[in-house]
């Protein structure tokens, strides 16, 4: 599904507005991460605009672009895991039944808007980027686009692990790229492979159902 200018612009504004109210809402913790988080997740949407089949045309410049948009990626699905912040809304009172209290359930929408509408979003340019990936080798086979798919997903799942558990944001990666080497030769291990196994999985599932709601019936005579 291809977005309009109209619509690219629209999604932009809707995010710094989105930003801006984050940044003044959430300037303590424990949510104050939201922020800087969505933001990140942003990134890749944003780069996604600017990449499709023969677009750019510059083969630098698009392999350019790819590599960064797949550096940031990874923010996007790791939204995702900040879903276990919500625990720290402390949800259950005393009786063991859920709270309804406005504040909590506030910040329960504000976590839940921002990760939703970033992973929707970051699925539509991970399926716009596969295809143009495909389309630069010439395999725009759909077995190929979705070999590409799968092999992003598993990218992205070992960068949420980078993210969550070694504690290294995307923007290290410019800032001190020698800090990177030695902690991801030293990640692997069974439990990490799992992670990564599991996040993988997750994401496939989210994107296949979301293309699969996008599929158009069969018209029969």
């Amino acid at each position: 599904m291809n977005l309009s200018n109209l619509t690219k612009w629209v999604i932009r504004i809707i995010a710094v507005l989105w930003l801006g109210f984050l940044y003044t809402y959430l300037k303590n913790p424990p949510f104050n991460f939201l922020v800087l988080n969505t933001f990140l997740a942003f990134i890749p949407i944003e780069l996604s605009f600017h990449i499709d089949k023969g677009k750019p045309k510059n083969p630098i410049l698009f392999w350019i672009i790819v590599i960064v948009w797949l550096l940031f990626y990874p923010n996007t699905p790791y939204l995702l895991t900040d879903l276990f912040h919500l625990s720290l809304l402390q949800p259950y009172g005393s009786n063991g039944l859920l709270r309804l209290d406005n504040t909590m359930w506030f910040n329960y929408t504000l976590l839940m808007l921002s990760t939703i509408s970033s992973t929707l979003l970051g699925f539509w340019g991970l399926d716009r980027v596969a295809k143009a990936i495909a389309a630069r080798f010439r395999l725009n086979h759909f077995v190929f686009q979705n070999i590409i798919i799968v092999g992003l997903s598993i990218l992205s799942s070992i960068g949420i692990f980078i993210g969550r558990f070694l504690r290294i944001h995307t923007v290290y990666l410019f800032l001190t790229p020698e800090q990177f080497v030695k902690p991801l030769l030293n990640m692997w291990s069974p439990k990490a492979i799992f992670f990564i196994a599991l996040l993988t999985i997750i994401q496939l599932v989210f994107f296949y159902l979301i293309k699969l709601i996008q599929l158009k019936p069969v018209q029969q005579n």
